[in-house]
């Protein structure tokens, strides 16, 4: 197998949300809150594996294939503004937004 050289680390934020990836990287299973599994299929330069449940890496020798598919996994749940629940780049700051006050 050719060396990886380019890689995208993703976060999972969230009680619950979990990702596995199967078949030597090819497939992978978000669990993210919804009534079903999200289930990606990884195209053929980009190799996927996970860290623990919550850190998906993404890896492979196409810059541009990498980013897409980090940016369509975290498209599946991105990162919401209140709890910084979802789906996030590892170098990424969720800037919260202060909730509803009461008077």
């Amino acid at each position: 197998m050719v060396e990886a050289k380019f890689f995208r680390f993703l976060k999972i934020v969230g009680v619950g949300y979990k990702a596995r990836a199967e078949a030597e990287g090819r497939l992978l299973f978000l669990k993210l809150g919804y009534s079903h599994e999200v289930e990606l299929t990884v195209p053929p330069a980009v190799h996927v594996f996970c860290f623990k449940n919550n850190v998906v890496c993404c890896t492979g020798i196409d810059k541009q294939k990498v980013h897409q598919f980090a940016a369509a996994v975290c498209s599946c749940k991105p990162p919401e503004v209140y709890k910084g629940k979802g789906i996030m780049y590892v170098d990424e700051v969720i800037k919260k937004k202060q909730g509803k006050k009461s008077k």
